[in-house]
C-alpha cells in the first residue's frame, strides 16, 4: 500500500533525523570517558560481568511487566482509545488505531510525551527539594516514567506491548533511547534491520540481550546529578534550594525528552513501514 503525501513528508523527516544520528560525532572527552568505563569494567571477571548484565536485563523485564500490567497503565490505555474514538468512532482495540492518519497518531502520542516530560520535570524538582526518600528513589522513578512513556507511545501508534515480540521491542527502544546519542546511530540501524527482517510479530526470535557497558553511562549521569544536588541543596534562595531543584528537574526532563523522541521516531517508522509493506 502506498503512502499519502503527508506520510511521505513524515517519512522524509525520519530520514533527516536518522542522518543527524549518524553524523553525531563524539567529543574527545566522550571518547576518553568510554575508554575509562570499559577499562574499569574489564577489571571485573567475565563471569561477574555476565551475571551483572543478566540481572540488569532481568530487572528491566520485570519492570516492563510491572508497568504494563499496572492499573494506571490500563487507565492510560483506555484514555488513548477514548482519544482515538474522537477521530474514528469504530476504534475498539489498540490495533484499530492504525486506521488513523499519521497526524492523528502523532497528536495522541505527543499528548503522552508532554505528560511524561512534565512528570519527569516534577520528579527531578522534588528530588532536588525533598529529603533522602525522594532523592534516593529518583533513579527508580525515572526508570518507571521512561519505560511507561515508551509503552504508551507504542500503543499510540497501534502496537500492543503485551506480546513477547512487542515487549522485547519496547524494551530495546527504551534501552537505545537511554544510551548516549553518539551511540544511537548504530543501535538504530540494528533495530531497523530487525524490524525489516521480522515476519512473526508475536514471538520474539532475536537477540534478547539488552544492556552492556555503554548503557551504564546514564546511571552514572544520574549519580553525577545526585552529587550536584547534594552540593547545592544547602544553597537556599529565599529558603528554597532552587539551584538543586533546577539541576534535578532539567536533567530528568532532558532524559525523558531524549527517550520519548527516539521512541516516537521508531514507532512512526514502524507504522509507515508496515503500511508500505501491506502489514496493516
Amino acid at each position: 500500500m502506498g503512502l499519502t503525501d503527508r506520510e511521505i513528508q513524515v517519512w522524509n523527516g525520519i530520514s533527516e533525523w536518522e542522518e543527524k544520528l549518524f553524523q553525531y560525532e563524539r567529543t574527545d572527552f566522550a571518547s576518553l570517558y568510554d575508554k575509562w568505563l570499559e577499562q574499569g569494567f574489564s577489571l571485573l571477571p567475565e563471569e561477574a560481568q555476565k551475571q551483572f548484565f543478566e540481572k540488569l536485563d532481568s530487572s528491566l523485564f520485570h519492570l516492563h511487566a510491572m508497568v504494563q500490567s499496572s492499573q494506571i497503565q490500563m487507565d492510560a490505555r483506555d484514555r488513548i482509545l477514548g482519544t482515538a474514538r474522537v477521530f474514528h468512532q469504530d476504534i475498539s482495540a489498540i490495533s484499530d488505531m492504525k486506521s488513523l492518519t499519521i497526524d492523528q497518531l502523532n497528536y495522541i502520542a505527543e499528548q503522552q510525551i508532554a505528560k511524561h516530560k512534565l512528570y519527569s520535570f516534577a520528579q527531578g524538582g522534588a528530588s532536588g527539594f525533598g529529603g533522602f526518600l525522594l532523592f534516593g528513589g529518583d533513579i527508580a522513578a525515572m526508570a518507571v516514567i521512561n519505560v511507561r512513556v515508551v509503552q504508551l507511545i507504542a500503543m499510540s501508534y497501534g502496537y500492543e506491548v503485551n506480546t513477547p515480540y512487542e515487549m522485547m521491542i519496547a524494551l530495546k527502544v527504551f534501552n537505545v533511547g537511554m544510551i548516549p546519542k553518539r551511540l544511537q546511530g548504530i543501535a538504530w540501524e540494528t533495530l531497523i534491520q530487525e524490524t525489516k527482517n521480522t515476519e512473526n510479530y508475536y514471538f520474539y526470535e532475536g537477540n534478547e540481550e539488552l544492556t552492556n557497558v555503554s548503557w551504564l553511562e546514564q546511571p552514572m549521569k544520574q549519580l553525577l546529578k545526585a552529587m550536584s544536588i547534594t552540593v547545592f541543596r544547602k544553597k537556599l534562595i529565599q529558603g528554597v534550594p532552587l539551584i538543586s531543584m533546577a539541576i534535578g528537574a532539567g536533567t530528568n526532563y532532558q532524559l525523558t525528552r531524549k527517550v520519548s523522541e527516539f521512541a516516537q521516531r521508531y514507532y512512526q517508522y514502524r507504522h509507515l513501514h508496515d503500511k508500505r509493506e501491506g502489514r496493516e
